[in-house]
This record gives structure tokens, sequence and C-alpha cells, in this order.
């Protein structure tokens, strides 16, 4: 994720790079860090410079790691490594040195990591249960010269929980010859094959490949050729077993990234309901769902071993449409909340919902929870002097015909408009605040499609950064995340009841979220 920007970065590249240098001095520097405009205050974001994708997201020994596409030496796109944050409470996060850094068989694209417990590599040693991060090497000449060949699959161990990483000398373990796309490995181990599978990209469909080891990978079986959505490249797959909400049903789900075709453009993140026999998957549905409607949720996966058994869920908040040009100095790009992925049947109906994780609410100072009436035609502001950002804002509402709308005193807005009549939710970032960064922006309004299983009422909760919202709906039941970039807080929040009878607010709350840097 990788490669729509290689443009950018030769005409970038040498700008950006003396940018980063001159915005890392700490000597005369009037911002603290973390404390820029637009800086994400409970989102992850790197101290500095250039990130991408979520990588090798596992837990082992007390400690969620969270490894990164990254460059350390500009605010574009460069020569990939894997960046390093590391949490107890998947809230607040410690910043580690640089994991992998490129070497002479290419730049460290994306990948995974598991907890090899059996010690099937042979790593170990001691006693010591070794990590092993699986990921894509990239070679930027070979691309140059016109050669398809650029993505191998390499390893590499760690015996100290991640602090220092050694590569496998006989990298790469899968070569490739072919195929110009051909990367983003998720390995797990499963259990009832007692071997690991490793879920690949190539180009439009997913590989899916078998090892005792971690070192031989044999070819199985693909999927995908002639389903889901096709906008784009495929990337970033990921592959795991979950329990229907309710019942002792389990199924399989299989997320697929794509970098452009997104459901309201560029990038997004499709999943797939279905069955894993140890080598095949074959998915339940004929047509694709969508993880996120909106435009901000890209190239997510999910962690290996958590203790709770939990499937938690990280994506990387931005699209390769604009990701570049976001209007930010020091720093580029943040991650989404973590969130617990749970599926839920409806009929003969899998959905797949993602939901902020309880212990989110630690940071959440919340206001009194009341009711709010409007009547027909009618509206309402509430003015919050301390300001919206970043805050939570939650509620319960009939599915009727209503808009919300933040904004500031320059007149920068951001509306969620709910259309009960054509069941959509109409998000309009369109004078959200800087814009001119990049045409496809905020030029079009978002569109997400709700999932009607007759529900009385609906949740709806918004968590409002400094330069993003989360808009949840139903328990994660449909979800949009965007990006923005307002110059002042939003500090009016101003509902509008568009429908024929009453609008009811009930338990309105607004809570206000406390910095984890």
């Amino acid at each position: 994720m990788k490669k729509l920007v290689f443009i950018c970065v030769s005409l970038l590249f040498v700008h950006c790079k003396e940018q980063a240098k001159t915005d890392l001095a700490t000597e005369g520097n009037p911002v603290a860090l973390y404390d820029e405009p637009f800086r994400p205050q409970f989102h992850f974001s790197p101290q500095a410079n250039w990130m991408n994708d979520p990588n090798g997201l596992v837990y082992h020994e007390g400690l969620y790691h969270l490894f990164y596409q990254y460059y350390p030496d500009a605010t574009v796109w460069g020569p990939m490594h894997w960046g390093h944050a590391v949490s107890t409470d998947l809230v607040h996060w410690e910043h580690k040195p640089i994991a992998l850094f490129p070497d002479e068989k290419g730049f460290i694209f994306s990948g995974s990591a598991v907890v090899d417990k059996n010690n099937t590599s042979g790593f170990g040693k001691d006693g010591k249960v070794p990590l092993v991060a699986i990921y894509t090497y990239f070679r930027m000449d070979i691309e140059k010269t016109g050669g398809r060949n650029t993505q191998t699959q390499g390893i590499a161990y760690s015996l100290d929980n991640g602090d220092t990483w050694v590569k496998y000398a006989d990298n790469p373990i899968i070569d490739n010859t072919t195929l110009k796309d051909f990367r983003d490995p998720k390995v797990f181990w499963h259990s009832e094959t007692k071997r690991w599978i490793m879920a690949l990209v190539a180009g439009d469909h997913a590989q899916f490949y078998a090892s005792k080891n971690l070192k031989d990978w044999q070819l199985v079986s693909t999927f995908g050729k002639d389903q889901g959505a096709h906008g784009g490249v495929w990337e970033c797959p990921d592959l795991f077993k979950l329990k229907v909400a309710g019942t002792d049903e389990e199924k399989w789900v299989l997320l697929i990234s794509i970098g452009s075709g997104g459901p309201n453009g560029g990038s997004g993140t499709q999943y797939f309901v279905g069955d894993f026999d140890g080598t095949r998957f074959t998915a339940d549905q004929t047509n694709y769902k969508w993880l996120d409607w909106g435009t901000d949720n890209y190239a997510g996966v999910t962690y290996n071993d958590s203790p709770d058994g939990k499937r938690i869920f990280i994506g990387w908040m931005s699209n390769w449409q604009y990701a570049v040009t976001t209007p930010t100095e020091r720093w580029r790009s943040a991650m989404t909340v973590p969130r617990e992925l749970s599926l839920h049947k409806n009929g003969d109906t899998y959905t797949l919902r993602n939901y902020p994780l309880p212990q989110l609410d630690s940071i959440i100072q919340k206001d009194t929870a009341t009711n709010l009436t409007l009547a027909p035609n009618s509206e309402k502001s509430l003015f919050f002097e301390e300001g919206l950002q970043p805050s939570e804002i939650r509620f319960n509402t009939a599915n009727t015909d209503f808009k919300m709308e933040l904004s500031n005193e320059k007149g920068e807005r951001i509306g969620i408009i709910f259309d009960g009549t054509s069941n959509l939710v109409i998000l309009d970032r369109t004078h959200s605040g800087l814009k001119d960064f990049q045409p496809n922006f905020a030029n079009t309004l978002q569109y997400m499609v709700l999932d009607d299983f007759g529900q009385e009422e609906q949740e709806v909760r918004v968590l409002l950064d400094n330069s993003s919202l989360e808009l949840f709906v139903n328990g994660g039941q449909n979800v949009m995340t965007v990006q923005l970039f307002p110059t002042t807080a939003y500090t009016t929040l101003k509902f509008q009841n568009n429908s024929k009878t009453n609008l009811e607010l009930k338990g309105f709350q607004k809570g206000s979220i406390a910095s984890i840097w």
C-alpha cells in the first residue's frame, strides 16, 4: 500500500526530507510534540514523518504490538520500514525503535507477526519463544527497469518480545518471478490441521499457503478472481474464525482491502463470510460487503493471540487518493481506534460489526445523559465553549429523518444526515475545513446504506478527534470513518428535525476525551 504514490515520491521527496529534518528539531520549535495543528489526541500517530498500513498486530507477554509501514526521513511515502509501538491496554501507546529496516532484498512492505509457541521455526533458543514477522520485500530497482518480480516474502524473528530482530538468512521464503502485485502476508496457526496458514494477495485475488515451520510454504488454494469488488488491486488480506453472536455457530471471515473502488471513492475494505477447511475458503454470499463506508479506513487487519479471545482490528485512517497531501507538517497519518469485530446473523444474512473497545471509556469524561426533543421541522443548537475536539457524542433515536451538524465560528462544518425514508446516512464534509490540498478530498457527499433488521430505534455514536470523525450506528453494524481538517475547533452541535413527528434523542451525552499523549 505503497504503490500509488511513487510519482508523488519522486516529485516531493527532496523537499519533504528537508522539511522533516526541520520539523524534528526540538530546539527553538515553538510547537510541542503531539500539540501541533490537526494532531490526533486519542488515535495512534507516529512521533514524526510518514506512516501507513498497520503491520504485525500480535499480543505477547503482556504487550499489544503495533508495527506499521513507516518512512523515517520524510512526511511522504519512501523506502518502507516497520515502525513499532506497544500498549498494555490498546489505548495508551509507547513508541519503540524501528523494528525492521530495508536491506539488499528490498523495502519492508506490509505483513503480520505470530507467536511461535511450539518453536516450529527452530528460531527459539534457551526456552525463549520466538516472535516471527512475515513481510513482503519490495525491489524498487527492479520496478524502475520494468521488471515484474518486484515482491517476495521474507521472515525475521525476535527473542526479546520485539525489541530486536534477526532476518532469516535464507530469505525470501516465497519467491516470485511473474506477479507485479504479490504481497501483504497474514499468517495464523490452524489448529485443526496443525500447520501455519498464510493469506497472500496476488493482483486481483487471494492465495492461501500452508507450512509446518514458517520457512517452507506450499500454495494450497486461491479465492476471489470472480468474486468481490475489483475496482483496484487487492491488498492486506486477513482470515479468521468468529463465533456468531448468541449462538454456537462458527464462521470464517476474510478481509480484503482494495486501493481504489471503495464505497465512496478511493480505498476501502470489503469482507466475505464463509468457511475454511484448512485448505480452501468458500464464501457464503455472492456480493461483497463493506467493513466501513467512509473514505478513511484502509488496510486494516486484526491481532493474533489476543489474550481474551477478542478479534481486535486497527485500520490506517487515510485514503490513497490524498494520503500524501493532507495538511500536516511534522507527521502524516493516524490509525483508527482499535475496534472489536463481532459476527451477527439476521435471517440468512451475516454481518460483521466493528465497534470501539470498552477500555476507550477510561479516557472519556461523560456529561450527565439527558433526553432532547425536537418538534417537527425544527432545530436545536448546543454550544460548547471548550470545543468539541476531541469528544464523544452518543444517543439513541428512531430511524427517521434528521441532521446533526458540527460547526465552528469560521463557518466550517460537517454534516451527518439520517434519511430514514431511504435508510441512508449521508456525510457532508465539503465545508469541513481545509480541503484544497486535493480535489478528491471533499468534493462529493459520502453515502452509507443502513442494514435494516427491524430495530425500533438505532444507537448513534460519534468519536471526534482533531482531524477525524468515526460514526458508529447500532453497535458498529454500520460505520463511517473520515478525516477532516477544521482550522479551529468545532464548538456548535446542531440537530435539525426533518420529519413530520417529534425527534426524540434519548440518553444524549457529550463526553470529553483526554489525550493519550
